[in-house]
């Protein structure tokens, strides 16, 4: 199945679990009265909305390229995760006051054994959808639904956080420490919505992903391939779920164009082979110059002008370089 199929199949389940989780966390607290829960209760809107807002963003970023698009739709995935970043940090600021007013003027905890029975299973399973959507957003590179995967999951740690502060009122029977384990987990989701966020404006930026990168030089490095003398200029843009790379190939002068084609091939399958379909190559042709034979490993190269000094390393910063690489300094 298309990649761009999977997600949305993957993003239209978490708008329906979200739905329902968000449903029986608002049960559950109108059964307490417990404002910790109702701070999972109100996260969750932010999950329903922006499970929905992602499922937008995925199904337009899968429409193909057109006249007014040329690279795709895909940059809407990070439009919908700076949406969803947004929804995280407001919510939170909504339950910190919502936990203040509550600890001035506390309200009594009811049915609090049934409180800690749902509330844990809307964990497991925020958990389970959560593990999954990051699983499928590596897979198919979606940052959309990695936000939403990280949601999720940060949406269980939380819980997860409640409910070990609504086992010590259950213990203890101290009902202020509802209103501090409130603020505490608002703390984190603000945090959570700070990050989210964070990614969102660089990709719209277009930063470059450094973790991407050293993975890719890493490969380049491996595989290397002796006509391939110099690379240089590279750089990777993201459009959601694919990646644009371009990058300046150094290859012998005396190729003709098939050949040289055919070693861009080469390149080409290497860096689709592990990074995936979605990845689009261009590649630029340099012819080698002189200067080139230093860092030239061709052993059979029939035209070499001078002697063999050092190999380059291909490294993240001396790749993105707009210069060609040789041993002159």
């Amino acid at each position: 199945m298309n990649e761009s199929l999977i997600n949305i199949r993957v993003q239209r389940w978490v708008a329906i679990v979200s739905v329902a989780l968000l449903a029986v966390k608002f049960f559950t607290y109108f059964l307490t009265h417990s404002v910790a829960i109702l701070t999972d209760a109100l996260e969750s809107i932010a999950n329903v909305v922006a499970g929905f807002v992602g499922l937008y963003s995925l199904i337009l970023s899968a429409k193909p390229r057109d006249a007014d698009h040329p690279y795709g739709h895909g940059k809407v995935e990070f439009l919908s995760a700076g949406v969803e970043g947004s929804m995280i940090a407001l919510a939170a600021v909504l339950i910190i006051y919502k936990a203040i007013v509550n600890l001035i003027t506390p309200q009594p905890i009811h049915e609090l054994d049934w409180g800690l029975i749902l509330i844990t299973a809307t964990a497991v399973i925020n958990y389970i959808m959560g593990w999954f959507c990051i699983r499928t957003a590596k897979q198919n590179n979606s940052i959309a639904l990695a936000s939403s995967g990280k949601h999720l999951q940060s949406d269980t740690y939380t819980t997860v956080a409640i409910i070990a502060g609504l086992g010590l009122i259950y213990i203890t029977n101290f009902q202020w420490i509802d209103s501090v384990v409130a603020i505490l987990m608002s703390c984190f989701i603000l945090y959570t919505g700070y990050k989210i966020l964070r990614s969102s404006i660089a990709g719209i930026m277009d930063e470059s992903d450094q973790v991407l990168l050293a993975r890719l030089v890493e490969l380049l490095n491996r595989e290397r391939s002796d006509d391939w003398i110099d690379l240089h200029n590279l750089r990777v843009i993201k459009y959601g779920s694919t990646l644009h790379l371009d990058c300046h190939l150094t290859l012998p002068w005396y190729l003709n164009v098939f050949e040289a084609h055919n070693r861009i091939k080469i390149l080409e399958k290497l860096i689709q082979t592990e990074f995936g379909d979605s990845i689009e190559i261009f590649v630029h042709i340099d012819a080698c110059r002189d200067f080139s034979c230093n860092i030239c490993q061709k052993k059979d190269c029939s035209e070499r002008k001078h002697t063999f000094v050092k190999s380059i390393t291909w490294s993240v910063g001396n790749i993105s370089s707009n210069k060609m690489h040789d041993t002159r300094s």
